[in-house]
């Protein structure tokens, strides 16, 4: 059974809207996109190419998955370690309007979340990864889908765009399992779901 694998690219202020270009994604009238290209070095590209060596399937959300497939089949190199991956494997793509996917290897999930996704995890072997698809992250994270979540934090501040922990976002503790920060000040961390919050006091006891 693989594990659900989410990478998320976020702002200081917790905005993943459009992060690879200003046409990603203009929703609310959003036109900041692109803010992760200058900070696009060495060390990020390294850590990119460790995530896609582990990959078994990509399960994506609608939006991310029409960028990708805009932009990915025309990428033929079979020594490019993300177009190998992302052309050669296994892609499911959530939607309830996508019928007729033309990028090869394209299966459409369309039904019960929970029990679809489930089911693609029991049959992947190594990774199922999830990239971008904030609307969808949000989901797998509320049903406890996920086992792993890459955060990738951008030293910039926006002010605006949609958060991927926002309001009404199930709560949930994580457990740290590694992390680093590039040389251009890209703050990766990796951590594994540990259920719900445990909570607690700093103040002193009545009788203390």
């Amino acid at each position: 059974m693989g594990k659900l694998v989410l990478t998320t690219f976020l702002t200081l202020d917790g905005v993943y809207q459009a992060p690879g270009g200003p046409r990603e994604d203009t929703r609310d009238g959003f036109d900041q996109g692109g803010w992760t290209v200058p900070y696009g070095d060495e060390d990020f590209g390294g850590f990119v190419d460790e995530v896609f060596g582990r990959v078994g399937a990509f399960l994506l959300g609608r939006r991310t998955y029409d960028i990708f497939a805009s932009y990915w089949p025309k990428m033929t190199d079979p020594a490019d370690p993300v177009a190998s991956k992302l052309n050669g494997l296994p892609k499911y793509v959530v939607s309830t309007t996508l019928t007729d996917p033309a990028w090869a290897g394209t299966t459409v999930l369309g039904g019960d979340l929970a029990k679809e996704v489930t089911a693609v995890k029991e049959r992947t072997d190594g990774e199922l990864q999830v990239h971008g698809s904030g609307a969808l992250a949000r989901s797998l994270l509320a049903l406890d889908l996920v086992d792993t979540v890459h955060l990738l934090t951008f030293p910039v501040v926006l002010g605006a765009g949609r958060r991927l922990f926002a309001e009404g976002t199930r709560p949930t503790a994580f457990r740290h399992t590694g992390g680093r920060v590039t040389a251009a000040g890209i703050s990766i961390q990796s951590y594994d779901l540990a259920g719900r919050p445990e909570y607690g006091s700093y103040e002193l006891p009545e009788n203390a």
